[in-house]
């Protein structure tokens, strides 16, 4: 078995031959001896250190006695060694690396300890340094509250606590506290160190310091000694003195009045820019280095002479800036160093004051113009201003106005002199008066004078304290809207019961104003009316109502943009029948009225005239149509009768009884009457049918006259009536138709034979006026009534007024239509029992055709 030989253990026979290393047996011995030592050696190690176990020992034991003894060892066991021995070897290293660090570490202790015995006594020299009562010093770490050391003077007035320590604007003047945040924030920031002097409330100077570690910042707050404080109140004045000057500097070098500074000889020191702008140089070191000087010679030598005697000049002189001559008030002060001086520009001032001053004469002016009664008080309540209607108001003389009364005594006398209604209690009523003085709103009061008047007095506070008092004069207007009032009901009530429909409709479109009438016509309900209802509304109800609505133009005249506003007038007709006639009226305050008439019975009878007068003129046509047919008919027939009877007149167609020549006479007279009346109708039908012309030539008055005298000379001699002709004031001549002239002559001298007494007289007279030539014929007849003058110039008209004969009526119409046809006219004189004047004037020239009237 293989523990059975432990001796031949180990070794190992491969091939049947032994190993190379048995060659050298001496070799081999020498190295398991050594190898024996070598393991008591790490035994005794190993148990000097403890750190292997008794199995381990045994083992190790059990090989070093088979090493020695020359015994064979196995692979598994060199191995178990091999690891024994490494394992062994970093116990042994590690052991005395260990006992080597001990040995340092305790020197470092040694050394660390000696350290913080003299950290302490530093520290503790620190403390004792810091806690001094002279210096605090404030400590912020990173992310940490900020740690207060040490304590200040109590006449520093510096709290104790942190809060209250570091809001510096509790204890430290504004400025330092300024300074200071200003400067800790820059030194937290960026690490800007800072050395300062601030000042507390108490006045007590502190020097701050401020620092910063990579770790921690610093300002430390220190107390200075007396010396030191004194440096430090200097230092802070200097610092508060070079502030402020350079605050005034950068003032007065931005004021728009010059200003300068002189050195005790009289020379510029230093101008600020208005300056170097006022006498035109680009820079104020230019006006220093050029002496330019502002004042003129003589005003410099005037501010010379006052400095001998007075430090203080103050004067307005007058100056050349940009070309103009401006005054300016110049104030200048000398002392031994030098001089100081501004001016200021008094022309805006000037010309202000004399703006103002015309204002107030103005205004002045304006108020004297004014009805309402003006008067204005200053702040010790006199008198300064009043205006005519103030005066005339109360009545008041003049010369008591102009001495300026306190208003206590004005009421007073107006009182006395019963212009006001007496107050029961008169003082308190006066003092309430007065109050307004102390007043900062208008106050309004109403006076009833004892004369009936009414008036509205306001009190306007001035906001020097003056009071200014308006007595507006109500009295007027009161009587005005009383009677407007009285008018408009009346108006209401006389609108109310009116037949014709009105409604006035407001710029908005509402209706503003209706009558009863109105909503009865269009059939409206009453409701809709009184709701203030839009037109739109009341067009919807009354388009269904009419055959004709006018109401889209009622729309646009009442919500249109028509900037001439024009009037509108119309007519409509409703479904029943009834006519109403309308009218739109633009109203002066941008109102529009329509008004309806219900003209139903004027529009029915306006047509029943209509018809009948176009049934007249239909039979005046067919009458016309009939006396020219009959006329034309009737002239061939006449002609030819009158031929045959002037034939049968003549002695060569056979002998006549005188019965027969008397029948043939009367014939023939018959028939010439007949035919001029023909003629006549012809003559008219041709004017009425604008065809006629006028043969306008030199028409001789005597021949004329003559011939027409000629064709009645026969009419006149049957009756015994003498013509008597005056033309010594007319023309020769004038232009005319002479064949028509003397046709009017002929019917004038016609109609007077007929109506002249028997054996009177026939007065034919032309003249010359300054519109033409006049015709006038006289007859002693019984003249014409008003009624029938009327109808004379008609056709057709007879009229039995002591006529001899009653012709056919167209006499005058002939005549009246040929003058007119000349452009003149015709007239008669006439009366009962004086006779008949009928006057025809022709122009000198015709004026053309015109047609007749009939």
């Amino acid at each position: 078995m293989p523990g059975d030989n432990p001796l031949q253990a180990g070794k190992a026979v491969s091939g049947g031959h032994r190993d190379s290393n048995e060659k050298l047996p001496g070799a081999k011995a020498w190295r398991m001896g050594f190898s024996a030592r070598s393991l008591k050696l790490v035994l005794l190690a190993a148990t000097s250190l403890g750190g292997v176990s008794l199995a381990g020992l045994a083992r190790a034991e059990e090989a070093a006695i088979a090493a020695s003894a020359g015994l064979p060892v196995g692979a598994v066991d060199v191995m178990q060694l091999a690891v024994f021995l490494g394992v062994m070897g970093a116990a042994l290293l590690s052991a005395v690396a260990l006992i080597r660090e001990r040995g340092r570490i305790a020197a470092e202790n040694i050394d660390l300890r000696t350290r913080i015995g003299d950290l302490n006594a530093s520290l503790q020299r620190s403390d004792a340094l810091l806690n001094l009562r002279d210096q605090r010093i404030v400590v912020w770490a990173d992310r940490q509250k900020p740690e207060l050391i040490g304590a200040l003077p109590a006449e520093t007035a510096a709290p104790e606590d942190r809060a209250a320590f570091l809001a510096f604007g509790r204890w430290l003047t504004p400025r330092s506290a300024a300074a200071l945040d200003r400067a800790v924030a820059g030194l937290r920031e960026k690490g800007a160190q800072f050395d300062l002097v601030v000042e507390t409330h108490t006045s007590a100077p502190l020097e701050v310091q401020g620092r910063k570690t990579p770790s921690h910042t610093l300002v430390r707050f220190i107390s200075l000694s007396d010396t030191q404080r004194e440096r430090a109140r200097l230092k802070l004045d200097n610092q508060r003195l070079a502030a402020d000057y350079d605050n005034v500097v950068g003032l007065v070098d931005a004021l728009k009045m010059p200003f300068w500074l002189r050195s005790s000889d009289g020379r510029l020191r230093w101008v600020n820019r208005a300056y170097a702008e006022a006498v035109e140089a680009a820079t104020p070191e230019a006006v220093l280095r050029d002496g330019k000087e502002f004042l003129g010679t003589p005003a410099r030598e005037t501010i010379a002479q006052h400095h001998a005697a007075h430090p203080v000049f103050e004067q307005t002189l007058s100056t050349v800036i940009g070309g103009d001559r401006r005054m300016f008030a110049v104030t200048d002060f000398a002392s031994a160093e030098g001089a100081a001086g501004i001016a200021v520009d008094m022309s805006s001032v000037e010309a202000i004051h004399a703006e103002y001053e015309r204002a107030v004469r103005s205004h002045a002016d304006t108020l004297d113009q004014l009805t309402t009664a003006v008067a204005i008080f200053d702040e010790q309540q006199k008198l300064r201003f009043f205006n005519q209607a103030f005066q005339k108001l109360w009545d008041l003389d003049v010369g008591f106005l102009d001495s300026a009364p306190d208003n206590a005594l004005l009421l007073d006398r107006l009182r006395s002199e019963s212009k006001l209604a007496e107050q029961p209690e008169w003082r308190r009523w006066k003092e309430n008066l007065l109050a307004a003085y102390r007043a900062v709103e208008s106050q309004e009061h109403w006076w009833h004078l004892p004369d009936g008047r009414t008036l509205r007095v306001i009190a306007n506070p001035q906001p020097k304290g003056g009071v200014t008092w308006v007595f507006e004069n109500l009295t007027e207007r009161i009587n005005l809207e009383s009677r407007y009032n009285a008018a408009v009901r009346v108006q209401g009530e006389t609108l109310d019961n009116l037949t014709e429909g009105v409604a006035v409709f407001g710029p908005d479109g509402r209706i503003r104003l209706s009558n009863p009438a109105f909503v009865s016509l269009w059939g409206l309900s009453p409701e809709l009316v009184r709701t203030n209802a839009h037109i739109s509304a009341i067009r919807a109800q009354c388009d269904t109502l009419a055959k004709e609505s006018p109401w889209a133009h009622f729309v646009a005249a009442v919500t249109g943009f028509d900037e001439e506003r024009r009037d509108g007038r119309g007519q409509t007709e409703l479904n029943n029948g009834t006519v109403l006639r309308y009218a739109v009226i633009h109203l002066p305050n941008g109102q529009v009225m329509i008004t309806f008439v219900d003209v139903t019975d004027s529009v029915n009878v306006a047509r029943a005239f209509k018809d009948k007068n176009e049934a007249l003129e239909r039979a005046d046509q067919l009458k016309n149509d009939f006396v020219q047919h009959v006329s034309y008919e009737l002239r061939s027939p006449l002609t030819n009768i009158i031929g045959f009877t002037e034939l049968l007149a003549l002695p060569t167609t056979g002998p006549l009884s005188p019965r027969q020549r008397e029948y043939l006479e009367h014939i023939g007279s018959s028939s010439s009457v007949l035919l001029t009346i023909v003629n006549d109708i012809l003559d008219l039908a041709t004017v009425d049918a604008g065809i006629m012309e006028l043969e306008v030539a030199e028409v001789r008055i005597d021949q004329t006259i003559a011939a027409a005298a000629e064709l009645v000379s026969d009419r006149l001699e049957e009756h015994g009536i003498r013509l008597s002709v005056d033309s010594s004031q007319a023309p020769q001549s004038f232009h005319g138709d002479e064949i028509r002239v003397r046709q009017i002559l002929y019917n004038l001298l016609s109609n007077a034979a007929n109506y002249a007494p028997e054996a009177s007289a026939i007065l034919l007279t032309c003249r010359q006026t300054a519109q033409g030539v006049e015709f006038a014929v006289h007859d002693d007849g019984p003249g014409m009534p008003p009624e029938i003058l009327d109808t004379v110039f008609r056709r057709f008209e007879q009229r039995a007024n002591g006529g001899r004969r009653r012709g056919a009526g167209l006499g005058l119409s002939v005549v009246k239509s040929f003058v007119e046809l000349h452009g003149g006219s015709v007239r008669i004189e006439t009366g009962t029992d004086r006779g008949t004047t009928v006057i025809c004037l022709f122009p000198n020239t015709p004026t053309g055709v015109r047609q007749a009237a009939e």
